[in-house]
């Protein structure tokens, strides 16, 4: 017999969005369901020293957050489940969703918290040196590599606005691009050309991440001229790819309304969806900021959203039975 789950907020996703809203949501009374999707506790996951994460003066580890915010949203009432929706009917509520394994979960509200994942290159040395110097995040890992020189990889505005982030913190900075000109904005192009600290790597292409030292990490970048077939090496002590991000919303695609670059489209200044009762925090939302905090702080959002969502339907529900 198919098991079947019920609440009156279903969470999907379990980085700092979705456990935080269920952190909120538990503490409002909703005895939240969290399900936790293909990566539990999210990209946090696989990130080692989190070093900008509010409350805490030393360095503290990814994997060691995510388990302390699970636990404290189970203290106070959510549950987790370890299952992956491969179904959805947003049509009416209460919401049905449906596990790879059979079991049916239905929510009066349901808080999407599904995240994005980083594009890499897909290179057997990118795997191995990740958190050792190769990174996909500038705002997060740039201030580990001050006074250091970095290379960023990549041609959109992604790259270039971490190109010049990096620059706070780096004094050469070189911006490593396959093709002669940039998909960037102008505007960034003009700032980004503009700054001395940042030199440019034209019609050159990654082949592997060098490690070496003492722990192994990051030393040079093997590249390939896109033109002539010549390698060269470039010296760095930090990596950044930025080729763009993967939003999580292939299972909503049809149902909920996405924007061109596939992330979940929300109601200016809310967590609100195209569809009433669904919610989106974090990453799947945020193609702009794309951190913990961040993360974090719409999940709040989304949880208060979905509470004042089910107050007004109680109280219409309420109204209608008296007339």
């Amino acid at each position: 017999m198919t098991a079947t789950h019920s609440t009156r907020m279903l969470i999907l996703g379990s980085g700092p969005a979705g456990l935080s809203a269920a952190i909120y949501g538990a503490r409002a009374g909703l005895a939240p369901i969290v399900v936790q999707g293909i990566q539990p506790g999210g990209q946090l996951m696989t990130t080692t020293d989190v070093e900008n994460y509010p409350g805490f003066r030393e360095v503290i580890q990814g994997p060691w957050l995510m388990q302390e915010m699970q636990a404290q949203a189970e203290h106070v009432g959510a549950q987790m489940m370890w299952d992956t929706i491969v179904e959805i009917d947003v049509s009416q509520r209460p919401f049905r969703l449906v596990g790879d394994g059979g079991t049916v979960y239905t929510g009066d509200t349901l808080v999407i918290a599904t995240g994005a994942q980083a594009r890499w290159l897909g290179l057997d040395s990118e795997e191995l040196l990740k958190g050792k110097g190769v990174s996909a995040c500038a705002t997060c890992d740039g201030f580990f590599f001050r006074g250091k020189k970095v290379a960023v990889i990549g041609g959109g505005n992604t790259a270039v606005e971490e190109a010049l982030y990096l620059t706070n913190h780096s004094h050469d900075v070189t911006l490593i691009h396959r093709r002669d000109s940039l998909r960037a904005e102008k505007i960034l192009q003009q700032r980004l050309f503009a700054n001395e600290r940042i030199t440019m790597a034209w019609n050159k292409e990654v082949v592997r991440f060098i490690g070496g030292g003492q722990p192994e990490g990051l030393v040079a970048i093997e590249l390939k001229d896109t033109v002539t077939g010549e390698l060269s090496m470039l010296e760095v002590d930090g990596g950044f790819v930025a080729i763009g991000h993967h939003p999580a919303t292939e299972l909503f695609r049809g149902h909920i309304a996405l924007d061109d670059d596939g992330y979940i489209q929300v109601e200016k200044g809310t967590t609100n969806t195209s569809v009433p009762g669904v919610f989106a925090c974090g990453d799947v939302m945020d193609k702009h900021y794309r951190q913990a905090i961040t993360a974090a702080g719409t999940g709040c959002m989304a949880a208060l959203d979905a509470e004042r969502f089910l107050a007004a339907a109680d109280f219409e529900t309420v109204a209608q039975a008296a007339e």
